[in-house]
């Protein structure tokens, strides 16, 4: 039932329109072609338009098609990468908390992928393994990754992809400012 007005009460009035956008939506994909020549000179915004195409050919051969997540196929690759790992190196090797490692560790158990292991030498810690299906699983993605990959970055020579890579790795493994 609704309210009515009091005498010398503001009246209500409707809710003014929403400002309709200046321009359309952008379409979807990466704009570095479009980009402002300011943000043609930001490294950050032409890595995140680069992340963009990368993160489509992951859902396209990956993601839809496996039913995993980048941060699932991340910890699963690494982990099967190196044996034995701990749920804390693996948090730091991604720079995430603990508890945060331990929820996606927790999901990738739960789904039959990884297991944890009694360390040898620490009682209290447990290492990670990837259970058979875990290793084929992480194989799979992976070839199916490079294969996405090469087709849809086919325009960059062997060359090209070899600097881009070694450049992307050398950012990464630069300390924050």
């Amino acid at each position: 039932m609704p309210a009515r007005a009091s005498a010398g009460a503001a009246t209500m009035r409707p809710m003014p329109e929403q400002k309709k956008p200046l321009a359309a939506p952008a379409p979807a994909g990466p704009l570095a072609d479009a980009a402002p020549a300011g943000l043609a000179s930001v490294l950050g915004y032409q890595l995140a338009q680069a992340a963009l195409s990368a993160n489509a050919v992951f859902l396209r051969q990956v993601g839809e098609v496996l039913d995993l997540r980048p941060v699932e196929y991340t910890i699963l690759a690494l982990v099967d990468e190196n044996p034995g790992l701990s749920s804390a190196r693996l948090a730091q090797l991604l720079s995430v908390s603990p508890p945060n490692i331990t929820v996606w560790i927790d999901r990738l158990v739960g789904r039959g992928w990884v297991r944890r292991e009694p360390s040898p030498t620490d009682r209290r810690e447990r290492l990670l393994h990837t259970t058979a299906d875990g290793a084929q699983l992480a194989a799979q993605a992976t070839e199916r990754l490079v294969a996405g990959e090469r087709d849809a970055f086919a325009h960059l020579t062997p060359g090209e992809r070899a600097i881009l890579a070694e450049l992307l790795r050398k950012l990464a493994r630069r300390p924050e400012a």
